[in-house]
């Protein structure tokens, strides 16, 4: 298979993911608890998948604006969670007094939707570095995709959406997810860019959004799940090709 219908098939099955999530939250389904520990996972193989993969490719393909752009990916998340978007963690919203308008539910769905378009971007840029690359970042954007449906879909239901609207809001995270995998393929050379800003933007979710939950559970287990992704990680590695 190409590289072109690679990157296309996975970032479906990224955005299918997100769906998924929120499926799981309408349906209440038991397996639904299980997201915690895709979050802990997801963190500890995004986190070293950015920093030992995509960011040196970065560096490597533009190595006079890369640290700058993985910087203004970071912080254009930063800016976005935490000036236009209001408070939410990943997982079941539990802060209903927050989301009682339309207006602050759907701010969050854009919050969510900026970063799942560079999660896409991610996928594409890898690709169209090596497959090695783009299966990477794809194993790192999925992880975190079940739980991502899940919070969007609760988010909605918390402002007093219907389920109706709880996944078409977590079908819409999927569908940016395969814009951004879909604008790289059309503009590849736009992956000098595409690439270190969108390492910046995994660094901030693994970082500043996934850790945190992890931190929230008290205990070990949690911090050895995490561990255990970035084990996950060096893992594969170890067994890639270089």
């Amino acid at each position: 298979m190409s590289s072109l219908w690679l990157s296309l098939t996975l970032g479906a099955a990224a955005g299918l993911a997100d769906y998924l999530g929120g499926l799981l939250l309408v349906r209440r389904s038991p397996s639904a608890r299980a997201l915690r520990y895709f979050v802990a996972v997801g963190a500890g193989f995004m986190l070293g998948a950015a920093v030992l993969e995509m960011v040196p490719e970065g560096l490597t393909l533009n190595p006079k604006w890369a640290p700058l752009l993985i910087l203004a990916g970071y912080c254009g998340v930063h800016l976005l969670e935490h000036t236009l978007v209001p408070h939410f963690h990943f997982g079941e919203e539990t802060h209903h007094h927050e989301f009682l308008s339309a207006k602050t539910s759907y701010s969050v769905l854009l919050g969510l939707a900026a970063h799942t378009f560079f999660d896409g971007i991610a996928i594409g840029s890898g690709f169209v570095i090596s497959h090695w690359l783009g299966w990477v970042i794809f194993v790192a954007v999925f992880l975190h995709k079940l739980p991502e449906g899940f919070t969007v879909a609760s988010v909605m239901l918390a402002s007093g959406r219907g389920r109706g609207a709880a996944l078409n809001s977590a079908m819409i995270l999927g569908a940016m997810t395969l814009a951004g995998v879909l604008v790289i393929n059309i503009r590849p050379g736009w992956v000098r860019e595409g690439l270190p800003l969108s390492a910046g933007v995994t660094i901030y979710v693994a970082a500043t959004d996934l850790v945190p939950e992890v931190n929230r559970e008290p205990g070990i287990r949690m911090a050895l799940i995490f561990f255990a992704g970035v084990a996950v990680f060096f893992l594969l590695r170890l067994l890639g090709p270089f």
